[in-house]
């Protein structure tokens, strides 16, 4: 079955209503891009702060209808829905089925991450370097929820945990996973010898992803997760939260209120040039504080006063 495309350019302030035209003529998905995707100073978002949902300041959005729709005809309807969108800027293509959500997992390899954690795809064979009896697998299906171990940020927080595990940190302790994602670091943890984990979340797709996750990996009597409005207000002796720089600093006493006096914390999404600001804010709460980075990317970590 074949489907037709249809692309248009426009800006942030423009997407709301140009989104809501293309639902509202029966587009069966909106989706959107960075307009200067290839550009070397592309504004890349990995994952949004908690309660934020940041777009590029220019994009293109991209809606799929059933294949046959004429073109002219759709664009006759949305021109005389909203007059003020120049629609002439829209392209059209047709294009085949398939599983979007899925395609990328054709390429998607098994990680390991420090001595004993590995990340591996739900429907890939176990590697034989990971059929030991002391490895933390996590078999892993992202969905359309952020982390799958191959971004420098959560692979960051992988080592991470993985050294807390051989310092014996974790074992029977609890973890709360601030921003979890697809589940990932939640999941390493509980692998690795927690007990129990908290994942929260602003987005209901991440906490759908880590609830079909920790039931995969049959941990769901073992991890709960919550939106952040509904979180509940606990102190945890292991916190990571693996989100942006600016929702970091704007988080910070949240984020200390829930790591217990002596606990560790790891801060991931930092890029490099950004960890001073996010080190003045922790510091007066966690000592010592370590930075440690992998290309262009920085984790902090440290121990509550």
């Amino acid at each position: 079955m074949a489907f037709l495309e249809l692309s248009i350019p426009c800006t942030e302030a423009e997407q709301p209503r140009i989104e809501r035209a293309l639902e509202d003529v029966g587009a069966l998905s909106v989706t959107m891009v960075d307009a200067h995707a290839d550009a070397p100073d592309e504004q890349a978002i990995f994952e949004p702060g908690v309660g934020q949902t940041p777009l590029w300041g220019e994009m293109v959005l991209t809606a799929l209808f059933e294949g046959g729709t004429p073109s002219e005809l759709l664009l006759h309807a949305l021109s005389a829905l909203d007059h003020g969108v120049d629609w002439s800027n829209a392209s059209f293509r047709e294009v085949d089925d398939q599983d979007w959500e899925r395609a990328w997992m054709d390429q998607y390899e098994p990680l390991r991450f420090g001595e004993r954690t590995w990340i591996v795809p739900w429907n890939h064979e176990l590697p034989a370097e990971a059929d030991t009896p002391d490895a933390a697998i996590v078999r892993l299906d992202p969905g359309l929820a952020f982390g799958s171990g191959t971004h420098p940020t959560t692979a960051l927080c992988l080592r991470w945990l993985d050294q807390l595990a051989a310092e014996g940190v974790l074992q029977g302790e609890r973890v709360l996973d601030f921003g979890c994602g697809s589940g990932i670091l939640a999941l390493a943890a509980l692998k690795l010898g927690a007990a129990t984990a908290t994942g929260v979340d602003n987005d209901p797709q991440a906490l759908a992803a880590t609830a079909d996750n920790a039931e995969r990996n049959d941990l769901d009597d073992r991890l709960q997760v919550f939106l952040p409005a509904d979180e509940p207000e606990a102190r945890y002796p292991v916190v990571v939260a693996n989100i942006l720089a600016s929702a970091l600093v704007e988080l910070v006493d949240v984020l200390a209120a829930r790591v217990e006096s002596g606990g560790r914390i790891a801060l991931s999404g930092i890029l490099a040039g950004q960890e001073d600001e996010v080190l003045a804010a922790y510091r007066p709460y966690f000592d010592p504080l370590r930075v440690e980075q992998s290309e262009d990317w920085i984790r902090i970590d440290g121990v509550r006063r």
